[in-house]
């Protein structure tokens, strides 16, 4: 029966694998530096390494969001999220499984009448936008770096490649780790609170019931990445910005630091000791953290080099995934509960008895001015469309 229900976080960790996951290697196989097959199976190991030994920050920070406390309740969250995903992913928009998860959960918490925790929604928002400008700055500088290592080091051609090859198969394998470390919990991090696994005890090593968790989402992940991610790292890898071998190991590594940070709690404990904020170990949306990146190193090499259609078409799909996740996840408990009677969760901490959620009210009073940013924003990307475009036919027009 367990095993039932975890069908959908088995789905999610697929749609994962097939979206979020493929951008891991998406700029390598783009630049064509490494061959598709490789990267996956490289990818699909270090995932789930990753998943098991450091899976637990994110996910505990996620829980705290919604603490989904029945399995069909979970279940339902999941399915949602990975359907959402899923029809964005058909579409070819590499968008944020972290999205589609946090707008499933908040789904939840209104169908349940329990509180939305503002503090870690806050937290995990918040990086979404330090997430890709992360991103977009390690990958300016690194990619700075590479170029100036490059002027000073007179190496072959071929040999040069070589190096370079090398250095994308590590630093995706790198990259693999800190997503499944990351990411695990937007797949698991739902079940966790529902479904207690005695702890296994393998003589060697003893896996929590957690892990165990984290165990089947990452091969899940595994599964997706060797199945079904090759049209997405084609679209992040290619069309968004054409990627030179250098661009793609600066974009893989600027990617791997930023997940790596947010999922390791023992850079946050250093950050403590040192008299530092402690960082929050929330799920990060690699994609937004590699189209970051490749903005980052568009930067660099001026504004022209991007490709502005594909990039309103991923930032639509970050606008529209929690929204239709949420929406989705509250459809399908209310069908769940009231059709086939299966328990979706019950409520615990109610926004008026609690008085640290957020209210529907105070959702619509904050939503009025994030559309008026979102109008804002796509306004600014059809100006610098047409400039474009107006460049495109100039040049063409003196030639």
């Amino acid at each position: 029966m367990i095993f039932l229900f975890l069908t959908s976080g088995l789905f999610l960790g697929w749609t994962l694998g097939a979206n979020d996951a493929s951008n891991v290697f998406g700029s390598a196989v783009g630049s064509r530096m490494v061959s598709f097959t490789r990267a996956a199976v490289t990818a699909a190991v270090f995932v789930i390494i990753g998943a098991v030994v450091q899976g637990g920050g994110a996910a505990d920070t996620l829980s705290r969001l919604g603490s989904v406390n029945a399995m069909g309740g979970a279940f339902t969250v999941a399915l949602a999220a990975g359907l959402t995903v899923y029809f964005m992913t058909r579409a070819g928009l590499p968008v944020s499984t972290t999205q589609a998860i946090v707008g499933a959960i908040i789904g939840w918490n209104f169908f349940t009448d329990n509180a939305v925790d503002t503090r870690v929604l806050t937290q995990i928002v918040s990086t979404w936008i330090t997430g890709p400008v992360l991103g977009a700055i390690f990958a300016y500088a690194l990619y700075h770096l590479v170029k100036t290592a490059r002027r000073r080091i007179r190496m072959h051609l071929l040999k040069y490649e070589n190096w370079l090859r090398m250095g994308l198969m590590t630093v995706g394998a790198f990259g693999a780790y800190s997503l499944g470390a990351n990411n695990i919990a937007n797949v698991m991090g739902v079940f966790v609170p529902s479904i207690p696994l005695e702890d296994a005890d393998f003589g060697i090593f003893v896996l929590s019931g957690a892990q165990q968790l984290f165990f089947l989402g990452g091969i899940a992940i595994a599964a997706g990445i060797l199945t079904y991610s090759k049209k997405v790292m084609q679209t992040v890898g290619t069309n968004l910005m054409e990627l030179s071998s250098e661009a793609a190991f600066v974009v893989v590594l600027a990617q791997a630091l930023v997940l790596f940070i947010f999922s390791s709690s023992s850079l946050s404990g250093l950050m403590v000791r040192i008299g530092l904020p402690p960082i929050p170990l929330v799920p990060v949306s690699s994609t937004q953290v590699v189209v970051g990146s490749i903005l980052g190193i568009g930067l660099y090499k001026g504004v022209r080099n991007i490709n502005l259609k594909v990039l309103g078409s991923i930032a639509s799909g970050w606008i529209t995934t929690p929204v239709a996740a949420g929406i989705l996840a509250f459809l399908m408990l209310f069908i769940v509960k009231n059709l086939f009677s299966i328990d979706v969760g019950h409520s615990v901490n109610p926004p008026v008895s609690a008085g640290e959620g957020v209210s529907m009210a105070t959702i619509i009073r904050y939503s009025i001015p994030a559309l008026l940013l979102i109008t804002a924003i796509y306004l600014v990307y059809l100006v610098l469309s047409e400039k474009k475009k107006t460049e495109r036919l100039n040049k063409k027009y003196y030639e």
